[in-house]
């Protein structure tokens, strides 16, 4: 277990060196309690082992569709539940997952986007086979987001709409990000960092991009994100945004960081949401 290390912006610069000489602390996110409204626990396969998520119906009435939700880095499904309460007032059945390496679904290794978009797979697999006909729309923040724009771009996952907070924009310049957040420089360090961190988890770190992803998304989307994100940049998001080819809505939330924006924007958010919803 142990503790996970600070944000690099709550660092001193003695640590944030410290940090960097040895690694971050980086041990796997459990979940917290289950949500207020009754919620079904299954398993589903995927190629990186079984996921655990839960699944929950509306109150009443037949539902809309179903949302399926997939958590951000160093997450898990249960910092989800005030997304998906308020999808299922909407009227959808919800789908929380917990990706690979989270929670209590196997593994302990995260590639913050990669290999997860083969956890979005299964999870639009496990809910197709049992709602072949429903509208599926697909939410994802930060990693979860980058995951749903590969399982699309890469992989052949075709859901009713996309709702994406805070997408990086590649894994190349998260890794600059976070040495300016540090207020460090980021040559040649972050892309070192990027190159091994690729070849110990066995796949190309730097083809991680969601710009390039994005070109190839026809799905109606939503993206969000924080004027004040220090992790993923203005650029990074006009990229994304400009790139997406298909129907999509953009809404910048003031002053708001790498964070849930429904803390400071509870209204706006559900107006976003619902209004994107409606169409």
């Amino acid at each position: 277990m142990g503790l996970h290390s600070p944000n690099p912006e709550q660092l001193s610069p003695g640590k944030k060196l410290w940090v960097l000489l040895t690694g971050i602390r980086n041990p796997k996110p459990q979940n917290g309690g289950k949500p207020s409204f009754p919620v079904q626990t299954v398993r589903i396969a995927s190629p990186n082992g079984a996921l655990e998520a839960w699944y929950a119906r509306p109150d009443s009435g037949r539902a809309r569709g179903t949302v399926a939700l997939f958590h951000g880095y160093t997450s898990s499904k249960s910092h989800l539940t005030h997304e998906a309460g308020y999808f299922r007032r909407l009227g959808y059945n919800v789908l929380l997952v917990d990706q690979a390496g989270n929670g209590n679904s196997a593994g302990f290794e995260t590639t913050v986007g990669y290999r997860e978009a083969d956890d979005v797979v299964a999870a639009v697999h496990y809910l197709r086979t049992r709602h072949p006909a429903d509208s599926l729309i697909l939410y994802g923040v930060s990693m979860g987001a980058v995951a749903i724009l590969r399982a699309e771009a890469e992989l052949g996952v075709r859901p009713s709409a996309n709702i994406l907070e805070c997408p990086y924009g590649n894994m190349r310049q998260t890794a600059y990000n976070r040495f300016a957040s540090m207020h460090l420089p980021g040559f040649p360090m972050a892309d070192l960092l990027v190159f091994w961190g690729g070849v110990q988890n066995g796949f190309w770190a730097f083809g991680l991009n969601a710009e390039r992803y994005a070109s190839q998304i026809h799905t109606p989307t939503l993206l969000l994100w924080g004027t004040a994100d220090p992790r993923v940049t203005r650029a990074e998001t006009d990229t994304i945004f400009s790139n997406l080819a298909g129907p999509k809505v953009r809404n910048d939330f003031t002053g708001v960081g790498h964070e849930p924006y429904w803390r400071r924007y509870s209204a706006a958010w559900e107006q976003q949401i619902g209004a994107f919803l409606s169409h």
